[in-house]
């Protein structure tokens, strides 16, 4: 099966389509690798926003609030707006730039995607890096927030033990079972599956075919009928698997952005321990 049998391949684009987009004044490109991966080269035109460290440990309402307000207000910074097509992309296609477009889709744009096999694969169709940077003009946009696709604690709380919401867990299987506690606690949240996000890619860095990616979630009783709550540590990897449900047509996706460090930390919450099971 062609990955343009994706349900939302819209969400993606290609090295080629970029290509010939660039320079367009109504294209914001966003080159979210660190910043000395940036200075090495990256694809002409792109302004740097590496959101790599911008999290969020308490999701009540009021530091929700102001951590979205901050994000948007830096994104307003880059250039974007609602008006212009963004693109996010890194070294290939990795969970910070699906954090970019999470974020962007949250706030209500309709014209985000993600650079698919970012710029390895830019690299590979043969077009040219530069080091020249570009100064972005701020911008403004009013958000739209749609708060459907954001699970904050008490949400991901009241879906426990519920048969029509499904959490999967896309942290590494050493934080799954505990050898590895970036938290006041080590485990998980009760009744989720256990899928690490690099599941989602081939061997390129790229997203796998539809075909691909629906078989190995419906294995895990991940099915397109339920609502989706991934998580991980800070909301990164989990943006990642958001992005692959999309991807494939889930209707109900919604990234838990305070993660195991808002939840392991907080002793009132419930959680299991997979190694003990």
């Amino acid at each position: 099966m062609e990955k343009t049998e994706y349900t939302h391949p819209e969400l993606l684009t290609t090295p080629e389509k970029l290509k010939g987009k660039l320079g367009s004044p109504n294209l914001c490109l966003v080159d979210t690798r660190p910043a000395d991966r940036f200075a090495q080269g990256h694809i002409p035109g792109a302004i740097h926003f590496d959101l790599f460290g911008l999290s969020l440990v308490d999701t009540s309402p009021a530091p929700l609030k102001a951590f979205m307000s901050m994000i948007s207000h830096l994104l307003e910074m880059r250039g974007v707006n609602l008006e212009k097509e963004v693109i996010f992309y890194e070294d290939n296609s990795g969970m910070r730039a699906a954090r970019g477009l999470w974020f962007l889709e949250y706030f209500g744009h309709r014209n985000v995607h993600l650079l698919d096999g970012g710029i390895q694969a830019w690299r590979e169709a043969g077009y040219a890096v530069t080091t020249e940077a570009v100064s972005p003009k701020a911008a403004q946009f009013k958000t739209a927030e749609r708060r459907e696709l954001l699970a904050a604690a008490e949400d991901v709380l009241h879906s426990l033990n519920k048969k029509t919401i499904c959490i999967v867990d896309t942290r590494s299987d050493d934080e799954y079972m505990g050898r590895n506690i970036r938290a006041a606690r080590g485990g998980a949240v009760p009744g989720a599956v256990h899928l690490e996000w690099t599941n989602n890619l081939d061997s390129k860095g790229k997203y796998k075919p539809a075909a691909e990616l629906k078989e190995m979630y419906r294995s895990l009783g991940v099915t397109s009928d339920k609502e989706v709550i991934p998580y991980c540590q800070g909301g990164y990897r989990s943006a990642h698997t958001y992005l692959a449900l999309r991807l494939i047509g889930f209707p109900k996706v919604r990234n838990y952005l305070g993660s195991w460090k808002e939840w392991g930390d907080r002793l009132d919450l419930p959680i299991e321990k997979p190694w003990e099971k």
